[in-house]
């Protein structure tokens, strides 16, 4: 599935560059060091952010299967990253295709992704409105 302009979500999440661990090594550092920052400040405007938290707890989660933990993570470390497809500061496109990576990333979790992850990212993104 591309875009008008040839942009392949799935492209960021191609097996065959995700699972080397060198690679996963650097999304892991991206996710790791700028995952959080984002969320807090794009929580509220975001409308998939609930996506992305879920994403990242199952990641997160031992019983993930390590291949797709490492797919949620290239499309973690696409979303933290400010300069991509889209550049976020573009409004009104901005997050477009982080949006289309996260669906991606959905699409291949599949059952990975718990009704546990679901409520645990509800509730943490209830706390950060809560704080605001």
């Amino acid at each position: 599935m591309s875009d008008s302009k040839g942009f392949d979500p799935s492209a960021i999440l191609d097996p065959n560059r995700a699972l080397i661990p060198a690679v996963q090594r650097v999304n892991s550092r991206l996710v790791r060091r700028g995952f959080w920052p984002k969320i807090r400040k794009l929580a509220r405007k975001l409308p998939f952010a609930e996506d992305v938290v879920a994403l990242w707890f199952c990641a997160r989660d031992r019983e993930t299967p390590m291949a797709t933990k490492a797919m949620l993570t290239a499309a973690l470390a696409y979303f933290v990253l400010p300069t991509d497809v889209v550049p976020d500061w573009f409004v009104g496109l901005g997050f477009t295709d982080d949006a289309a990576v996260i669906a991606a990333a959905i699409a291949i979790a599949g059952r990975a992704i718990r009704e546990s992850h679901r409520l645990a990212a509800r509730a943490l993104l209830d706390r950060f409105a809560d704080e605001a």
